[in-house]
Formats: structure tokens, C-alpha cells, sequence
């Protein structure tokens, strides 16, 4: 069991978002329009079926980007310095470099960035 269910990264300008996280990740994020339901536009991250997240464009309920509060890590194919080398390209900053984790915490690699909206993102590689 994962003790982590769904994650939401809020977002102000939503095309801006998505384009800043299709083209870091490399991937398609799938549309989700909830709009008339609940308020929502959702970009949805690729999952397993399992754990998974999403841009959220929501005002009406106090979705508010930030680089305060909980931090989402979120899973990159291959090298992080390829995926970090293209964030400043998409309109984000880094904001931790790659950074190994070690040996005692599991190995791999994270790096932290700000999106175009604001929000403190971590991305985590094994390589």
C-alpha cells in the first residue's frame, strides 16, 4: 500500500502549466474538463493506476500556487540533468540541482523546481 493516493498541483494559467510540464517531462498530460461538475481543469500526469496526480485550475475552491507547504515529487525518465536542463527553456527555474539521495535513503536522484505558476515541484530518476 502507497500512503499516497492523488496529488494536485494548482495552477493559475493552465496552457502555461501544461506546456511547462509536457515539455520538461517529455509526456502528454490527458485533459480532464470537470468544469461544469466541479469547477476543475484537470491536466493528469501519466500513473500506473495507482498513485497518481494533476494540474488543477480551480480559483473557486482556493487552489493558489506556492513554493510554501508540501512538497510533490514527481517521477522522471532518465538522467534528471536532461529533464533539469530543460526547465529554465519552459519558463521554471531550478531551484536544487541533482542531487543524490544515497544509498541509506533508498539511491536515486532528486531536483527541485519552480514552475511558470509558482509552485515548488521536486522530480525524482534513479539515474
Amino acid at each position: 500500500m502507497s500512503v499516497i493516493n492523488w496529488f494536485e498541483i494548482p495552477v493559475l494559467d493552465f496552457e502555461r502549466a501544461r506546456a511547462f510540464y509536457e515539455q520538461v517531462l517529455e509526456t502528454k498530460l490527458f485533459i480532464n474538463d470537470q468544469r461544469e461538475t466541479m469547477g476543475s481543469m484537470l491536466g493528469v500526469f501519466p500513473h500506473d493506476g495507482r498513485v497518481g496526480g494533476c494540474l488543477v485550475h480551480n480559483p473557486q475552491y482556493g487552489y493558489t500556487p506556492s513554493t510554501e507547504g508540501t512538497l510533490v515529487y514527481i517521477t522522471a525518465t532518465g538522467d534528471l540533468d536532461l529533464v533539469l536542463a530543460r526547465v529554465e527553456a519552459a519558463g521554471g527555474q531550478v531551484l536544487l540541482p541533482k542531487t543524490a539521495l544515497g544509498e541509506n535513503a533508498g539511491g536515486g536522484f532528486v531536483g527541485w523546481v519552480r514552475d511558470p505558476e509558482g509552485n515548488k515541484v521536486g522530480f525524482y530518476s534513479e539515474e
